[in-house]
């Protein structure tokens, strides 16, 4: 019987010894719980509450089959059989749920960050610390057998199957291309020759794993870097990967050095589904599409569309752990969707802290942060209706309390409301809808339209106040400041007033940064920007028709001259996050953006915005200045100290602290406030 809603979605596969419930797949990211073996019940909690959210079938974290292959010093291993104890709290958290799981199986090759690193090639990533040794053929050897032996060790574990990371950049993708592989022996060379190391892999796993165990290799499709693969040898290594035992091809985009971004919140949804779609049509075996796919809707019209066989889905998880449940249900619009924000995932991971989400700080924390009801209900009035209101509010709810929602605009989502206008972030309307819907659900009473006073909350009868009512715009201390081409950022992202040609944009921190994709962005292309046009403005060829699949990128065509401006000695945009800085960055430069660093402001006024740089005085003639340069905590309904009786004030998001715009902050300090209450 298909699904009325998703027949394509949640219809079993068939792999001929198992079947998955879905086709939905919960895809490989690294937590930071993988790597130390006291986590390993935190681990299992993680996972168990996705496979009871309704995955059908889900993939760990990167777990290295030898000391060369970690990503860091002591990362996670399975190598021997002291290992499987630990690993088996996970699959049986999982299978207890009834969802299947597979280990995925990762040799970072040269992006390990640790001193035992190698790789096909004696060549030093440019993103890793260490140059690896390449591999003599003794130590190839060694490493085809780490392999077999991780994917005994995860049967033995309990693990459903395994699947081999052969993409983005690691080890085995690193002997697929010439720009990692400069070998003149029979692992170098041709492609023949340089498809050699995964398919020794997966024959010597199949070899040992026996044929009803699943088998999942993530291919590399689009390299995204020089000296990348062609289609012709991207489909050459798929047949041959289909031919030595694979189960099911999982799709990869791009090399973590490529300089095209894959799986921020800029990236068109599903925006690599055609290539997935390309590959499906060359071999016999289920194909994966994934990237940048977050609702189910998008899902069931790529599965509809032949595109692919299953889709995964990793982020998406994190941001809400019923995904699948709530798709079957008919409750799409209680999804907390996955904005690609990269700031607690990403970023955390490459900081070597544990990984969490924007919109869902119990992801990785689930116990610890729990959401349990109140044994003594109580009144509770929350004032601000932005990310960190929104999530207190919530939270209260759902932990039994009796919750009142005010804010003086006449919409919830505050500064989300200004973040979504910026192009490329339109994702964050997702999460307005997904608070609005569960606001209703949980009967708060949201009041909207009215400034309240400290005396009605004082006189309301409520036991706790939590004070969530943001920050107001900093005006910076320089001369002309009043001056009418002057503009507050609100001005322009909030209240739509119109801005000329030539702008200056006074502050290089993220809303400034935000501002200036606004500025620059052409009229003329619509929002979200369409996955053809975002392909050509990237240089990305998904026919790849040449190595790497890469194309000259098109020129922009931007409306406006831009300054981005700061006082900061340091480079602009250097705050912005560790995984999607460099984003914005690119952005702006190929857009023409001029950035400036160490400016003094001397004044404004009517010939436009006169600064000093260097020592040398400069007038930029420009129609506008806008004021990005910080804001003020907005807390003035906070009683003064010593104050006794009434209820408890809490303050929480900007109103705490406005140092910088921190949406992550604020949704974890909401939901961890209201969990003590």
């Amino acid at each position: 019987m298909t699904h009325p809603l998703y027949p394509h979605l949640l219809a079993p596969l068939d792999l001929g010894f198992t079947t998955l419930k879905n086709r939905v797949i919960m895809g490989s990211m690294h937590t930071g719980l993988e790597d130390r073996f006291y986590n390993y019940g935190k681990l299992a909690a993680f996972y168990r509450e996705r496979a009871r959210g309704g995955a059908g079938l889900i993939v760990t974290g990167g777990i290295s089959p030898n000391r060369q292959g970690w990503l860091l010093p002591f990362g996670g291993t399975l190598n021997f059989l002291g290992d499987v104890p630990n690993h088996r709290r996970v699959t049986r958290a999982v299978h207890e749920e009834g969802c299947k799981i597979l280990l995925q199986i990762l040799h970072a090759g040269r992006y390990g960050y640790q001193p035992f690193v190698v790789s096909a090639s004696s060549i030093k990533s440019p993103i890793s610390k260490f140059k690896p040794k390449a591999l003599d053929a003794a130590g190839i050897e060694v490493t085809i057998a780490s392999y077999a032996r991780c994917a005994k060790l995860a049967k033995m574990a309990g693990y459903d199957g395994v699947e081999v990371m052969g993409s983005e950049g690691y080890l085995l993708n690193q002997f697929l291309c010439a720009r990692t592989n400069k070998r003149t022996d029979d692992w170098g060379g041709s492609i023949e020759n340089r498809m050699r190391l995964p398919l020794e892999v997966v024959r010597r796993i199949r070899a040992e794993v026996g044929p009803d165990f699943i088998l999942m290799y993530r291919h590399s499709v689009l390299d995204l870097v020089e000296g990348g693969n062609t289609w012709d040898e991207v489909v050459a290594v798929a047949k041959a990967l289909e031919a030595a035992g694979v189960t099911i091809l999982n799709t990869g985009y791009g090399w973590h050095e490529a300089r095209v971004p894959t799986i921020v919140t800029s990236v068109p949804r599903a925006a690599f589904a055609q290539v997935a779609r390309r590959l499906r049509a060359e071999v016999k075996i289920p194909v994966v599409a994934s990237n940048r796919i977050n609702m189910p809707g998008d899902a069931e019209s790529l599965l509809a569309q032949g595109d692919a066989d299953l889709v995964s889905m990793a982020r998406p998880f994190l941001a809400d752990a019923d995904w699948v449940a709530k798709a079957a249900g008919g409750r799409a619009d209680e999804i907390n969707t996955c904005i690609a924000c990269n700031q607690a995932c990403l970023d955390h991971t490459f900081s070597n802290k544990r990984a969490s989400c924007l919109v869902n700080p119990r992801a990785c924390h689930e116990t610890e942060l729990r959401y349990r009801k109140s044994a003594r209900p109580r009144r509770v009035a929350v004032v601000g209706a932005g990310p960190a209101g929104l999530s207190a509010a919530l939270v209260a709810a759902e932990c039994g309390h009796q919750v009142t929602l005010f804010d003086a605009s006449e919409r919830i989502g505050g500064q989300f409301n200004v973040a979504m206008r910026v192009p490329g972030k339109e994702e964050f309307a997702e999460t307005i809808r997904y608070f609005g819907r569960k606001l209703a659900l949980a009967k708060v009473d949201v009041r909207l339209g009215r400034r309240v006073s400290r005396e009605e909350l004082l006189a309301g009868g409520y036991d706790e106040v939590i004070v969530a009512t943001g920050i107001t715009v900093r005006h910076p201390n320089i001369p002309g400041i009043g001056h009418p081409k002057v503009l507050s950022y609100l001005d322009v992202l909030r209240d739509g007033k119109q801005v000329g040609r030539r702008v200056a944009i006074i502050g290089a921190g993220g809303i400034g940064f935000d501002m200036g994709e606004f500025l620059v962005h052409d009229p003329k292309v619509p929002l979200p920007v369409p996955a053809a046009h975002w392909m050509a403005e990237w240089g990305v060829d998904p026919a790849s028709s040449a190595p790497g699949g890469l194309a000259s990128p098109v020129k922009p065509h931007p409306p406006r001259e831009v300054w981005l401006l700061q006082r900061k000695t340091t480079r602009p945009g250097s705050s912005l996050g560790k995984t999607s800085g460099w984003v914005h960055r690119a952005t702006l430069v190929r857009n023409g953006v001029q950035m400036l660093a160490g400016v003094q402001y001397e004044r404004i006024d009517d010939a436009g915005l006169h600064i000093t740089v260097g020592g040398e005085a400069r007038l930029l003639a420009v129609d506008n200045v806008v004021i990005c340069a910080g804001q003020e905590s907005l807390a003035e309904l906070m009683p003064a100290e010593g104050t006794t009786g009434g209820p408890r004030f809490h303050k929480i998001g900007g109103a705490a602290l406005a140092a910088e715009l921190d949406a992550k902050r604020a949704i974890r300090e909401g939901a961890e406030l209201a969990a003590r209450l």
